[in-house]
């Protein structure tokens, strides 16, 4: 079952963040991920997307989010967003009533969301919930974090207790996503539980993680 995703090179990042006491480099080693456009690919704290990467497919889903702009967070990549609006649809029929709260994340962007959680929070604090740039699994175009339609729980831990994220936890799955960073788990994904961040992998895989209980660093590792 383990299975070689990566390069046996090691990229180093450097990161540049503003904390209180002003800029500081952070020095970090990854494994650069062998095959970015793989719908399976693993990135985490260990393994990064080489420098740049973006997917080539990216495409609004069509199915509501919690803002109106047709902007980088709404895109997802093709057969990603094809499964997503599958989802939403199976919901909406079951009265569960989903919304996109942020998918799409170039590294860019991402640099900037994650020197913002730095400042605020420092350096230990902003990796337990926030990827360093380059190991964001949003910028996959596979990732997307969901809410209810109002979206009052959006990327927050009252979400959880909540008829969606209970709709999502037993049928994700089905349509090919899996809740990436489940409870209890934060020791192996090193980040905390998020049942609103959810990641496509395919039917198959996701069919095979929720049975067995598994996430994805478990899977390949």
């Amino acid at each position: 079952m383990i299975k070689k995703i990566v390069t046996i090179a090691l990229l180093m990042m450097i990161l540049i963040v503003s904390g209180c006491s002003g800029n500081k480099q952070i020095q970090q080693e990854f494994l650069t991920v062998d095959d970015p456009e793989s719908i399976t690919v693993l990135v985490n704290k260990k393994y990064a997307f080489p420098e740049g990467y973006e997917p080539k497919d990216l495409v609004y889903p069509n199915v509501p989010f919690i803002f109106n702009e047709k902007i980088e967070k709404r895109m997802m990549r093709e057969e990603a967003a094809e499964y997503l609006e599958n989802m939403f649809n199976a919901a909406n029929k079951q009265n569960i009533h989903l919304a996109g709260v942020s998918a799409y994340r170039s590294s860019q962007t991402q640099t900037t969301l994650f020197n913002n959680y730095v400042e605020r929070d420092g350096i230990e604090k902003a990796k337990t919930y926030s990827a360093v740039p380059g190991t964001s699994e949003h910028q996959s175009g596979l990732a997307i974090d969901v809410s209810g339609s109002d979206g009052s729980c959006a990327a927050d831990d009252c979400f959880a207790n909540t008829e969606e994220a209970a709709w999502l936890e037993d049928n994700a799955h089905k349509y090919g996503y899996i809740i990436r960073f489940p409870k209890d788990k934060e020791n192996i994904t090193g980040y905390q539980y998020e049942p609103w961040h959810i990641r496509y992998v395919g039917v198959n895989l996701a069919t095979e993680l929720y049975n067995n209980g598994l996430t994805l660093e478990e899977y390949f590792e």
